[in-house]
């Protein structure tokens, strides 16, 4: 599996560490930036995530900024992206088997190593369930 992960500065530090972690748990892992702490603007590395999942070069994305709010913002205006700002286990549970989502978004300043890795680990191995959901997301996009 694929991972496309972009972050701004808010995010960065969180980034190089689930970077690392994605790795070791044997994703391919592919890093759209930044690569440093100096400020920078969160849509330069929503895009490129988006385009990693809709052109099919990434299963899945993560996105990170201060609050993760902006950065999912962006990725959300991409037909066929749904990125879930996730908070807690249970949001990142619910965010693939309820809604399918493609990105988990995190807040650089509000999420620590061990819950981000924690969540994503529930993010990337849980199925979407489909069913009477499979309708919902549908009508996300038309």
């Amino acid at each position: 599996m694929k991972i496309s992960i972009g972050a701004d500065h808010g995010g960065y530090e969180l980034k190089v560490k689930l970077v690392k972690f994605l790795k070791e748990s044997g994703y391919a892992v592919i890093d759209n930036g930044t690569n440093s702490p100096d400020s920078v603007d969160y849509p330069d590395y929503a895009k490129p995530v988006a385009r990693d999942i809709l052109e099919k070069r990434a299963d899945y994305g993560v996105l990170i900024c201060g609050s993760g709010i902006g950065i999912s913002i962006t990725a959300n205006r991409f037909k066929g992206i749904r990125a879930a700002l996730v908070t807690r286990k249970e949001h990142a549970l619910l965010a693939r088997a309820h809604n399918n989502a493609n990105i988990i978004a995190l807040g650089g300043r509000f999420t620590t190593v061990e819950e981000a890795k924690e969540y994503l680990t529930i993010f990337l191995t849980t199925p979407f369930e489909g069913g009477r959901h499979e309708k919902r997301v549908c009508k996300i996009d038309e």
